[in-house]
């Protein structure tokens, strides 16, 4: 019990930051929650860093302690930290300020499950955890516009979770436990491997935006507060399709998962770029872009099991899209949410320009930027699976995708006033800026996540 205890300081320590950060909202001491929160992740992101090399599992081969569970860890912690630090500059003064702050930190425990999971309960779990504090997220404006996206959220995720849940229990029956590993065995009953496989990747694929599970997030991340959008868009995004890798390992490829999951991400990275193509509000073109990403991400889920790149190009990317999503969602808060208040940001405000252009371009995958090398790694690892003309739609779609950020980069350099930009504050500052240098610092980033 002490070693699976040790092994899960990351998570215990995020628990009793939760903790606290309840305690200093009850007694209204806003800035102390936010204090205490970055410190807990903080600390939990140098005791991830110690568990690096570390190759096991707790509790009986229920939650995974391996190279994608750390990592998972060290992307998704400080990527809270950012949103945190985001929802400061956007709700600095709002009521309820410290309650979206420990809603984020609630969701992120659940994201960490997600990521470690080896049991079908676990995933479950992490699934439930992350949906309840997400709709909370999403309502938090309290008018009409964030009601209804939390409703539409809440009733869609609800089904797909249900749906989930229920596919699941046919691999329980195939099996006769609820642990990933024995899955291997279920090859010879195609019947109840594909209702569960199919019952996977609607509730995962609702988590994780692929299409056609993907029509709640747009409107989701357009109620939402943009710190609670960029939030989601990363955080468990990640979560889920690190969920996705986990359960995948251990499915036999016979089952037919890597064909099924190629379809989705055909589909996804089309759909989403030509819905993004044609919005005007930029929320909603960086949440059908969003969804774009997504089809990306499953390019490394096929290699999963067959190779060590498969896992390494999902790291790569993971790492890279958090950093270029919550940078450019900070530029929105900063400029505006509609592509006519961004125009002429770039002349004056080129500091804001420049890092909205690094963010769009690493987007779309322009070397040398960190984009660039995530999604080199995923079309890689897509070849290594035996999916040429994957990578081929992938291709054509990045081509799709400068059209689509092309759109954004125009408008900031064309002249017009547009709407003056909010007030860069020190937290808007820390985060452009941040996320800024990890998109430039792609060598020597790629070759730390590879090494």
């Amino acid at each position: 019990m002490s070693r699976d205890l040790s092994l899960l300081l990351p998570e215990l320590i995020l628990m009793v930051t939760v903790a606290l950060m309840l305690i200093g909202e009850m007694v209204r001491l806003k800035k102390m929650v936010l204090a205490i929160g970055l410190g807990g992740l903080g600390l939990a992101t140098w005791q991830s860093a110690l568990l690096l090399g570390v190759d096991t599992s707790v509790f009986g081969g229920t939650y995974r302690i391996g190279y994608l569970a750390v990592w998972s860890k060290l992307i998704l912690l400080p990527a809270t930290a950012l949103s945190l630090l985001l929802a400061r500059a956007e709700l600095a003064g709002k009521l309820r300020e410290g309650s979206i702050y420990s809603l984020m930190m609630l969701v992120t425990i659940g994201a960490l499950m997600l990521s470690g999971s080896g049991d079908l309960m676990l995933l479950v779990l992490g699934l439930v955890l992350t949906g309840l504090g997400s709709f909370a997220l999403v309502a938090y404006p309290d008018d009409d516009a964030a009601t209804e996206a939390s409703m539409k959220f809440l009733v869609f995720g609800s089904v797909a979770g249900a749906v989930m849940v229920y596919g699941l229990t046919f691999w329980f029956a195939g099996v006769g436990s609820t642990l990933f590993t024995p899955l291997a065995s279920i090859a010879d009953k195609p019947l109840l491997a594909a209702t569960g496989l199919v019952a996977l990747i609607i509730g995962m694929g609702y988590k994780a935006a692929l299409v056609p599970f993907h029509f709640w997030a747009p409107d989701a991340y357009e109620g939402a507060p943009i710190s609670v959008a960029a939030y989601m868009s990363v955080v468990t995004k990640i979560a889920a399709l690190f969920a996705f890798a986990q359960v995948l390992g251990d499915l036999p490829i016979s089952t037919g998962w890597q064909w099924a999951m190629a379809v989705v991400a055909a589909l996804t990275m089309t759909y989403g770029y030509l819905a993004a193509l044609v919005q005007s509000n930029l929320v909603r073109l960086l949440a059908y872009s969003s969804v774009a990403q997504s089809g990306y991400f499953v390019l490394g889920l096929l290699a999963v099991g067959a190779g060590t790149l498969g896992v390494e190009s999902l790291v790569v990317f993971g790492a890279a899209y958090a950093a270029m999503n919550i940078g450019a969602f900070t530029i929105i808060l900063l400029a505006g949410r509609d592509l006519e208040a961004i125009r002429g940001l770039g002349r004056h405000t080129p500091l804001l320009g420049v890092a909205m252009v690094v963010f769009l371009l690493s987007l779309a995958g322009i070397p040398p930027l960190f984009g660039f090398f995530g999604k080199f790694l995923l079309f890689a690892a897509a070849l290594e699976a035996g999916f040429l003309w994957l990578v081929v739609i992938a291709i054509l779609n990045s081509v799709l995708a400068l059209a689509v950020y092309l759109r954004i980069i125009v408008a900031m350099y064309q002249k017009g006033e547009g709407k003056a930009p909010r007030k860069n504050t020190l937290a808007a500052t820390i985060v452009w800026g941040s996320t800024l240098l990890i998109s430039l610092g792609a060598g020597l980033l790629t070759r730390l996540f590879t090494s």
